[in-house]
């Protein structure tokens, strides 16, 4: 499904908003799979790998400029769920219905699906049957962020792809916007991650986008005496109600960061004590003491931001990775190859 987006919204709060800041074995799995990783990886069996995706990726996201974003999402989708091994690629069938159908998955943006699929396509010609989709996701969101402004971070290669890809193993692995902060901690923290690296890694949203579906009752049903979320910045709340009120099936979309939306960088910290988060969970980070120091840091240092987002990211990548046996390099990203045949 795509997302529309309108230049409304951004261009209000240009004009009046000031800038002025008012489990243990997978651990174990984790570090295991991640040595047989390695940065030289396709150095001798596809040696075009790391300038056939930096050419893809630049050619799509000039072109769809929500590329980026989608595909960090993607990567989130697919390493919190079963590991970074590409199972949110797999289309579903009449025999499966896949991780990409799952409720939360059905609002993913093609472009970012479609930017994968041409890189695999023209991988395949180069050096066939050598890449993984799951390598490929990882590089390209990596390439996507610095193109966009963000911190560069090294990405060791060699994951499998997946084997398996099912639609009820996603609920529960996932953030949801209107999730309490302690089922946030939770989700992160049975993968590893502490409080601090989850407010890095949702800095992601800096160059994010929510649909209107996600904030909606912030705007219009807050409370029955309060229908607007008064946390919000008051201009930014009729903005979005504006933008939403044309949301007839459901595809609209706000940037997250709406005063530097496709740039790469801190302000999206900055932007939640002035009440410009749509988000509601994103709002929590300003508002909970055990993220609120941290989302303040980053707010005012965006050198500590890049630092500990690239170690989030890398951390990420190398959840439960499949190597060797444990999965393959499919053909086709969103097909097993046992589907081909």
């Amino acid at each position: 499904m795509g997302s529309r987006f309108t230049p409304l919204l951004f261009l209000l709060l240009m004009i009046s908003i000031p800038f002025s800041s008012s489990s243990k074995s997978d651990n174990i799995n984790n570090k295991n799979n991640n040595n047989k990783l390695s940065l030289d990886y396709y150095k001798k069996t596809c040696p075009d790998f790391d300038r056939i995706v930096r050419e893809q990726i630049q050619d799509k996201q000039s072109k769809q400029p929500t590329t980026a974003a989608g595909t960090v999402r993607i990567l989130l989708h697919d390493c919190m769920v079963s590991g970074c091994d590409g199972s949110i690629l797999i289309a579903s069938n009449s025999f499966n219905k896949a991780e990409r159908d799952a409720d939360i998955n059905l609002s993913l943006p093609g472009d970012a699906l479609d930017v994968v699929s041409r890189i695999k396509t023209i991988l395949e010609l180069s050096c066939p049957g050598v890449v993984s989709c799951s390598d490929i996701l990882a590089e390209a969101a990596r390439d996507l962020i610095v193109m966009q402004g963000g911190p560069f971070y090294t990405v060791p290669l060699g994951r499998k792809d997946g084997l398996v890809s099912k639609a009820e193993t996603v609920e529960g692995n996932l953030p949801r916007s209107n999730m309490s902060m302690d089922q946030m901690l939770k989700i992160f923290e049975v993968k590893g991650f502490s409080a601090r690296e989850m407010v890095a890694l949702m800095g992601a949203h800096t160059i994010g986008f929510a649909h209107c579906t996600e904030f909606k009752d912030r705007i219009y049903k807050y409370s029955k005496k309060t229908p607007t979320d008064p946390e919000i910045n008051p201009k930014y709340a009729e903005a979005l109600k504006s933008l939403c009120a044309n949301d007839t099936d459901g595809t609209m979309s706000a940037f997250n960061d709406v005063l530097t939306p496709t740039k790469f960088d801190n302000m999206y910290f900055k932007n939640l004590p002035r009440g410009l988060a749509a988000l509601a969970s994103d709002h929590m980070l300003i508002k909970d003491p055990r993220t609120k120091g941290f989302a303040e840091w980053f707010a005012a240092n965006q050198t500590a931001f890049f630092e500990e987002f690239g170690r989030g990211m890398q951390k990420l990548g190398a959840l439960n990775v499949k190597t060797g046996n444990d999965g393959e390099v499919r053909r086709r990203c969103d097909t097993f190859n046992d589907d081909q045949t």
